[in-house]
């Protein structure tokens, strides 16, 4: 006995479906708040941080600037005393004293310009880290700048421009960047490169001030990020191990640092080198945009990436990323901003919210208990009243309901369904009954139908000349399907057929069809006036305009030679050394109209050969996808059969059943199974030369009915 289940009550179910549905709305309405009121602090920080990126921008383009003017305007200078070198080293010492970004500047001639200073000549001044200027003249055969790739370069390029981070020669540890002026004669000729230098360190200064010591970990290094259609959030390009609130760097046109918090990384590193060595293609992105002068913000919903441009310090906090080019020249500037110092006040919302959602749900859940079990009292008398409706009892009394509303209409409806009850069952009872009798009758009318199939084999166990099996199986209790066979006067009669439609009026046309076939067998043994007699019989009277299609053959048992009629049925197969299929003229199927003629054709069965005839319950079975069988799976298994020397009449239909259950699988007949096979045994070389003349015979009247024709 199962156990019963324990017992829910309706109120307190309805109670809890309230104050679910309560919090889904509250839910819902807190995150479009939590979003709204995000997105409005997003866009004021992103404004503040914005301005913050730009400010340090302009401080950097200040230094860059003060460079720039203060070699900008030495130039006329140098360019009136090219006649006077040695005067020239005073400018640079001059250049350097007066202006404090400048770290060293030199004027580096093109090969021998000045003949007595040799092919080298190089005027340079630097400040030393104790502030003292050291004026120097470089350039010789092992320090030859002519040979140079920064001067060959700016001599090409014969315009002002700032040079790619380097570090000098006698400085490893300095990065500097320069910039590039071409000096020019009384002719307009390029004859000397000045360039001043600017040490990183300075720029360094602007963006991160005193805020960073050397000890300070601020790195931009290779995470575990998914490349791959994927994010960051397993390590991205860039983690922060951040003191600060904005972290920003400096990358110029091919991706080195100019500037960051970590010294290590200017110059010394490349934002591109290291984008390779991620899983991901978000970081090569936001870098190719960064070189190319591009301005702006890469976040989930700000930037122009499928995926949200997501940077990680050690706890994995997400950041915004801010960037613009600076002025002046070829680098972009980047800030990065952790996401938690923009979400905290949005969060601190959904805090509230969430804390409002849960007073209200308490709220309800205290007084909806209340309302609502008073609500379904009415509801537990009529439980009772249906409990005895259950057990059979369908005359037991239905409380009586005050309020006239849902419940009173299901009192009242119940109260219905007793009457209905009541009536039902005594239908119920005689339907029953009568079901019975009619499956039992159907039952009858199988058994009769199938007794009136030929249903002994072999059906001639003491002749050695012919071998017979034959099969049907309906697709309901009755069918439509028929086969037929006898022997007299040395001749084999036979015939299959298939009625149209299924059930009890496709079996009462078998049964007429199957009778009527060997009454008019019994007095001709031409099958064309066999078909014609029996399609005459059908068609008087058909009403219901039923038909039947059907192969009607007579075999000489002593000759071999087949007289056959095939009104509208399968062609049957022809099975002997090959397998192929019985040439069979077109005519109408029987009982489709009256006074039709049919064509008889005439064939010579060589010994050993079987005659297959099915109905296209075979060759149209269909499997669950309504895929069929067909007449290919057919001739194929038939084929087989013979080269295995499995052509046994009986053999060949029982591997024709299996093959077509294996075929349908689980799938319903969908029609009547009918199969007979026909196996000529009977060797004589005097019945072959008598066929022989009477197949030549028979294309003789065939070509005189063509040209009659």
């Amino acid at each position: 006995m199962s156990k019963r289940p324990k017992f829910r009550s309706f109120s307190k179910r309805l109670t809890r479906w309230i104050a679910f549905t309560q919090f889904i709305v509250m839910v819902f309405s807190s995150y479009w708040i939590f979003m709204l009121a995000k997105n409005f602090i997003l866009m004021e920080e992103a404004t503040l941080h914005k301005s913050s990126l730009s400010t340090a921008n302009a401080k950097v383009s200040r230094v860059l600037s003060g460079v720039t003017s203060a070699t900008s305007n030495r130039v006329d200078e140098i360019q009136a005393n090219l006649g006077q070198p040695d005067k020239l080293v005073g400018i640079m010492d001059e250049m350097v004293t007066q202006n404090p970004m400048i770290r060293s500047c030199g004027i580096s001639f093109i090969d021998s310009y000045y003949p007595q200073k040799g092919r080298w000549f190089c005027p340079y001044a630097v400040k030393g880290e104790d502030g003292k200027i050291e004026r120097r003249i470089i350039g010789n055969a092992s320090h030859d700048y002519l040979k140079d790739e920064w001067f060959i370069e700016a001599l090409k390029a014969d315009s002002n421009y700032w040079s790619r981070p380097f570090f000098d020669s006698s400085d490893s540890i300095t990065p500097l960047v320069s910039y590039m002026m071409p000096i020019k004669d009384k002719q307009g000729k390029t004859v000397a490169i000045l360039g001043a230098d600017l040490s990183l360190s300075r720029i360094r200064e602007q963006l991160f001030g005193g805020l960073y010591s050397e000890d300070d970990t601020i790195n931009i290094q290779v995470g575990n990020g998914r490349r791959n259609g994927g994010d960051l959030r397993d390590g991205g390009f860039i983690n922060f191990d951040w003191r600060g609130v904005t972290k920003k760097f400096i990358i110029d046109d091919d991706g080195t640092f100019i500037a960051h918090p970590t010294k290590d990384y200017i110059i010394k590193k490349n934002y591109f080198e290291l984008a390779k060595t991620t899983n991901d293609t978000i970081d090569d992105h936001v870098g190719h945009q960064m070189v190319t002068g591009g301005m702006g913000t890469y976040n989930e919903k700000h930037g122009i990436i499928p995926k949200s441009f997501k940077i990680f310090d050690s706890d994995s906090w997400t950041s915004y990323v801010f960037y613009e080019p600076v002025k002046f020249t070829h680098w972009s500037i980047a800030s990065v901003v952790p996401n938690i110092m923009i979400d905290l006040i949005a969060v601190g919302i959904a805090v509230i919210m969430l804390l409002l959602i849960a007073l209200a749900l308490l709220v309800t859940r205290i007084f909806g208990r209340i309302i609502i079990k008073r609500a379904v009292k009415p509801l537990k008398a009529l439980v009772s009243s249906t409990n005895e409706v259950a057990k059979g009892n369908f005359s037991a009394p239905l409380p009586v309901i005050k309020h006239h509303d849902e419940i009173c209409q299901l009192r009242d409806s119940f109260e219905s369904m007793q009457h209905s009850l009541t009536h039902y069952v005594d239908e119920l009872k005689s339907t029953t009954a009568s079901k019975a009798a009619i499956e039992n009758e159907l039952k009858v009318a199988h058994d009769i139908q199938m007794s009136m199939l030929p249903k002994t084999f072999p059906p001639y166990p003491e002749r050695d000349d012919i071998d017979i099996y034959g099969f049907l199986k309906p697709a309901k209790d009755v069918g439509g399907d028929l086969f037929d066979f006898y022997i007299h006067n040395e001749k084999l009669f036979f015939c299959i057929g298939d009625v149209s439609g299924k059930g009890v009026p496709a079996s009462l046309v078998m049964a007429v069809t199957r009778s009527l076939f060997r009454n008019i067998s019994a007095h001709t043994a031409e099958p064309e006036q066999i078909a014609y007699t029996l399609n005459e019989a059908l068609a008087d009277g058909n009403e219901t305009a039923m038909f039947v299609t059907a192969f009607i053959g007579v075999l000489d048992l002593e000759t071999g030679l087949m007289r056959y009629c095939n009104a509208g049925h399968n062609n049957p197969l022809i099975i002997g050394k090959e397998v192929c299929m019985l040439d069979c003229d077109a005519n109408l199927p029987l009982g489709v109209m009256d006074g039709v003629t049919f064509e008889k054709q005439e064939m010579v069965v060589e010994p050993q050969t079987t005659i297959f005839l099915y109905t296209d319950g075979l060759n149209e079975a269909e499997d669950i996808r309504h895929d069929q069988f067909e007449i290919e799976r057919v001739m194929d298994l038939a084929t087989s059969l013979v080269k295995e020397g499995q052509d046994q009449p009986t053999t060949i239909i029982q591997k024709m059943t299996e093959a077509v259950h294996v075929f349908v699988g689980e799938a319903e007949q969908s029609d009547d199974l009918t199969m007979l096979a026909i196996k000529y045994l009977k060797e004589s070389g005097v019945r072959r030369q008598e066929s022989g003349d009477r197949s030549q015979e028979s294309g003789v009247r065939r070509q005189e009915s063509g040209v009659k024709e």
